[in-house]
């Protein structure tokens, strides 16, 4: 997850889309240039061991959007595929 974060700071479309998974995986990944992500907070996490083949991160992303502060609060699904951790779908807590 936080490398994921990471790649949405420094807009990296390759690594999100490398780490999606591909039934769940857009055709491209698409930045707001207002956007500013300015923070991450891991709230919860579920399974994603060695010894799991699903897991999930709740977390809250702060960002600006044109200055204003805000943040998305969220609980993504990850799972196994081909021996990598991937993105599948996420829920929206708030």
């Amino acid at each position: 997850m936080r490398s994921r974060y990471a790649a949405f700071v420094v807009q990296d479309a390759a690594y999100l889309l490398r780490t999606w998974h591909p039934e769940t995986r857009p055709p491209g990944v698409d930045f707001d240039p207002s956007m500013r992500w300015v923070g991450l907070d891991i709230l919860e996490t579920t399974e994603g061991s060695a010894f799991h083949s699903t897991g999930t991160v709740t977390f809250r992303a702060h960002y600006t959007d044109d200055g204003r502060p805000d943040s998305l609060h969220e609980k993504s699904r990850f799972a196994r595929h081909e021996g990598a951790w991937v993105y599948t779908t996420a829920v929206f807590v708030d």
